[in-house]
């Protein structure tokens, strides 16, 4: 804005001082001050309004782009979707007749039952050889159940009263 310094602010007290009287000159003040104030308000209310006209406009193109981006990626997925779907059914009806699937789910059984002893053995803590030789628990022992087997036995028996 305006630059003004103190001899200029200085210059322009005196010369109110003469043209307008020292009993006006308060008056005068106060209301150029109250303007000013307002003008401020004013100017700093139309930047703000022309900064988010400028955010909106800038959001809007972003969320354009954005609804583009989506959509070709979306046409694209769906086109190799597509694309796979009609290979998968090129290669089902390309199959043999010679193998059936009942051959091969004796194939899956046996597989998944090896798997599964396979699981057993590797998550086991206690390595088969040990058991074998030392045994396993025969019998698992809640915790009141191991307490009360424990504890030691008193001779007296304690009354509350």
């Amino acid at each position: 804005m305006i630059d003004l310094g103190l001899s200029k602010l200085a210059i322009i007290g005196v010369v109110a001082l003469v043209v307008i009287g020292p009993e006006k000159l308060p008056k005068v003040a106060r209301m150029a001050g109250t303007l000013y104030g307002r003008a401020q308000r004013y100017l700093h209310d139309v930047k703000s309004e022309v900064s988010r006209e400028i955010e909106l406009d800038e959001l809007r193109n972003l969320q354009k782009e954005v609804q583009e981006t989506a959509q070709s990626i979306k046409d694209s997925v769906e086109n190799t979707i597509a694309q796979n779907i009609d290979d998968v059914d090129a290669a089902w009806r390309d199959l043999p007749s010679s193998t059936t699937p009942s051959a091969t789910m004796g194939d899956l059984e046996r597989k998944a039952r090896d798997f599964r002893r396979k699981k057993l053995v590797r998550n086991s803590a206690v390595p088969g050889w040990y058991k074998q030789r030392h045994g396993g628990k025969a019998h698992i022992m809640s915790g009141a159940a191991r307490v009360k087997k424990f504890r030691p036995r008193s001779t007296t028996t304690r009354s509350f009263f």
